[in-house]
């Protein structure tokens, strides 16, 4: 009776533990919110502005911050997109505290000049209108700022960088920090679409919403959509968006999960 008594109380301890793990697991999953398609692109949300675009041999980085603990676990990179030179996009520290000896390290002239030309494999500059072509993608620089134009804004015309980027086939959209511009509603036959929307630093939901009503990405990515008085409301911006066309698959992921 005894030995049944503790064969018995072995099996609910073993359960008790696999079912812990389950949830241990389950909960490390979420937070990595990984993102596959058809295509074989992986897309990782990190936080805020920062994201992860793994495809084939290719790890990108996009704006990277949050220091070393936030990209524990990703592949090496062998590219960095910055966009601007706001902490939030371009963070020195995150910077020197990843192995970046592999990488090439992609950025307008004012982020370019705030580096030392020791925290990457290769600095390549780029400005507005200008592209790159490494082996096996595109790399297009187009306009973020401001609007209006005039001393006040945080984002002049020609600092920073949006992007375009060719990778598997698939046109995607990086906005940086920009309001409904006419260069964003001008965007043809754009993929996957990460469009920023927060105040006082970009734009409403409104205006993000009607700049891709606009330009018709077949997925948008709402990010950056932290501001000074909390995060925007996107399941706002996903009805206005799928009222002005259904055709539009808006892609919530959770940019700013609690640790």
């Amino acid at each position: 009776m005894k030995k049944n008594i503790i064969t018995l109380l072995s099996i609910f301890l073993l359960f008790a533990s696999c079912k812990n793990e389950t949830k241990t697991d389950t909960a490390k999953a979420k937070k990595k919110e990984i993102v596959f398609n058809k295509e074989n692109l992986e897309i990782l949300p990190i936080k805020h502005a920062t994201l992860v675009l793994n495809y084939k041999t290719e790890t990108i980085y996009i704006d990277p911050t949050g220091g070393k603990d936030a990209f524990e676990g990703q592949k090496q990179a062998t590219y960095v997109l910055i966009t601007d030179i706001h902490g939030d996009h371009l963070n020195i520290k995150t910077l020197e505290a990843l192995d970046l000896s592999k990488a090439t390290l992609i950025g307008p002239k004012a982020v370019i000049d705030k580096l030392p030309e020791t925290i990457a494999k290769t600095l390549v500059t780029i400005n507005n209108g200008d592209t790159y072509t490494p082996e096996g993608f595109f790399v297009e620089a187009i306009p973020m700022y401001n609007l209006p134009e005039d001393e006040t804004s945080r984002h002049p015309k020609g600092r920073g960088n949006g992007y375009i980027l060719t990778l598997a086939d698939q046109r995607i959209y990086i906005s940086g920090d920009t309001e409904d511009i006419p260069e964003m509603r001008n965007l043809k036959n754009i993929d996957k679409a990460f469009v920023c929307m927060n105040l006082p630093y970009t734009m409403t939901i409104d205006s993000a919403a009607s700049a891709v009503l606009d330009f018709k990405p077949k997925q948008v990515y709402p990010f950056h959509y932290r501001g000074k008085d909390g995060l925007s409301d996107v399941a706002k911006f996903k009805t206005l968006v799928n009222k002005g066309n259904t055709d539009i698959e808006v892609v919530q992921l959770d940019w700013y999960l609690k640790n």
